[in-house]
C-alpha cells in the first residue's frame, strides 16, 4: 500500500480504492514494500522546517528562481529515481507519460509563481524531481501516484482498470501541492488535519487545472483524476462531494461527505484512511467550491489567494487543524485581503455555512 501509520506516503488514490484495484487484479495479499520511502519520510520529519528548506535546495542538481525539472524512468521496477531521460533544457520527448509530468509539473510551478511569487514547492527553487513507470514490486501493477517528501513518482496502472496516472494534470498538481503543504502548514495526516491536507491538494490541484485551461469556475467540472478509471468518471469530485462514481462494480459508490452532517468518525488505521482523510476532505472541498462559484470568475483568483494565504498563516493554521480552524483562517484572510464586510468575505462565510462548518 502506498500510505503508512507513522510516516503516511500522499497517495491520490486511497487505500480503500487501492485495495479494491488490487484484489480486482488478482493481488489478494499486498507485500510489506516501501522500506525504503518509511524510513526517508521519518528522517525528513525530524529535520526543522527551516533547515529542511536549506538540504532540500542544495540537495537537487540546481538553485534558482527559474524551473527545473529532471524525469527518471523506474522501468515497473520498485527504483528511487530509475535512469535519467529528461531534464530542463532538453527537447521535449515523445514519451507520454515523460511529456505528460513536464508538462504537468511545469504548469504547476509556473501558477504559484505568477500568481504568489512562490519559488517552487519549498519557495527556495526546489528542482521538480519525477519517477514515471514506478512499481512497489516489479510483478504487480501499482495504482497510485505520490509525493514522498521530496519527489513525485507515478505508477501505469492496469490497462484493463486504468489509464498511466500522469494522464490528468490535477493530479500532479495535486500532488506535488503536498509539497507545499509539507513547507507550509506542514498539516498532520490524521483525522480532520489530515482531511484539510486532501482538500488544500484537491483544491489546488483543480486549480492548476482551471488556470492551465482558462477555465472559469462555473464552467470547470470540478473533478479530480477524470482520465484514470476506464470507464468511469472520476476520483473525487469538488462540486457534489460523493458523486465522482456509483454503483462501480469495483468500488460501489463514493463515499465522501459534502456536509458536516454526513461525516465519517472513523478509525486511524490505514483501512479506514487515517480517519478518513480521503473521504472527509468533501466538506472542506465543497467549502471552497461554492465559495469560488459565489465569487464567479476564475476561482484562482480571489478564492485560491484566500485559501493559499490560509495554508502559508501556520499560527491560524496549526498541524493539527480542524474544519472549524480551516474556517477561521479563511475568514481572517478574506478579511485581510479584501476588507470586512466585502463580497469575497461574504463569499467564504457562505462556502463554509453550505458544508455545515459555520
Amino acid at each position: 500500500m502506498c500510505l503508512h501509520h507513522r510516516n503516511p506516503l500522499h497517495c491520490i488514490l486511497p487505500p480503500y480504492m487501492s485495495k479494491k484495484l488490487n484484489e480486482a487484479s488478482g493481488i489478494t495479499e499486498k507485500k510489506d514494500v516501501g522500506e525504503l520511502f518509511r524510513l526517508k519520510r521519518k528522517v525528513l520529519a525530524r529535520i526543522a522546517p527551516a533547515k529542511k528548506k536549506g538540504k532540500m535546495a542544495v540537495a537537487g542538481s540546481k538553485v534558482a528562481t527559474k524551473l527545473y525539472r529532471e524525469v527518471y524512468d523506474a522501468h515497473q521496477l520498485p527504483l528511487t529515481l530509475g535512469s535519467l531521460i529528461w531534464k530542463e533544457g532538453q527537447p521535449l520527448p515523445k514519451d507520454k507519460d515523460a511529456k505528460n509530468v513536464i508538462e504537468g509539473s511545469g504548469a504547476t510551478w509556473h501558477f504559484y509563481k505568477k500568481l504568489f511569487n512562490r519559488n517552487s514547492l519549498d519557495n527556495n527553487g526546489l528542482p521538480l524531481i519525477q519517477t514515471i513507470r514506478y512499481r512497489e514490486h516489479p510483478q504487480e501493477p501499482f495504482y497510485n501516484a505520490f509525493w514522498d517528501g521530496e519527489q513525485m513518482f507515478y505508477g501505469t496502472g492496469l490497462a484493463k482498470f486504468t489509464n498511466s496516472f500522469t494522464s490528468d494534470i490535477d493530479i500532479i498538481a495535486h500532488e506535488l501541492t503536498h509539497g507545499v503543504i509539507d513547507f507550509e502548514a506542514q498539516l498532520e495526516y490524521e483525522f480532520q488535519s489530515g482531511a484539510l491536507n486532501e482538500s488544500f491538494a484537491d483544491i489546488f490541484g483543480i486549480l492548476v487545472k482551471q488556470w492551465a485551461t482558462h477555465t472559469p469556475a462555473h464552467k470547470s467540472d470540478w473533478l479530480i483524476g477524470k482520465n484514470i478509471l476506464k470507464g468511469r468518471n472520476a476520483l473525487r469530485s469538488l462540486k457534489a462531494p460523493g458523486t465522482a462514481y456509483q454503483n462501480d462494480p469495483i468500488f460501489g459508490d463514493d463515499p465522501q461527505p459534502a456536509t458536516m452532517q454526513h461525516y465519517q468518525k472513523l478509525k486511524n488505521t490505514e483501512d479506514d484512511d487515517y480517519g478518513g482523510v480521503h473521504i472527509n476532505s468533501g466538506i472542506p472541498n465543497y467549502a471552497f467550491y461554492r465559495t469560488a462559484i459565489e465569487l464567479k470568475g476564475n476561482a484562482w483568483e480571489k478564492a485560491g489567494a484566500i485559501w493559499y494565504a490560509a495554508l502559508c498563516d501556520q499560527k491560524l493554521l496549526k498541524k493539527n487543524a480542524s474544519f472549524e480552524d480551516a474556517c477561521h483562517a479563511t475568514l481572517k484572510k478574506a478579511a485581510l485581503l479584501f476588507k470586512k464586510g466585502s463580497i469575497e468575505l461574504k463569499a467564504v462565510e457562505t462556502g463554509w455555512k453550505a458544508a455545515g462548518v459555520l
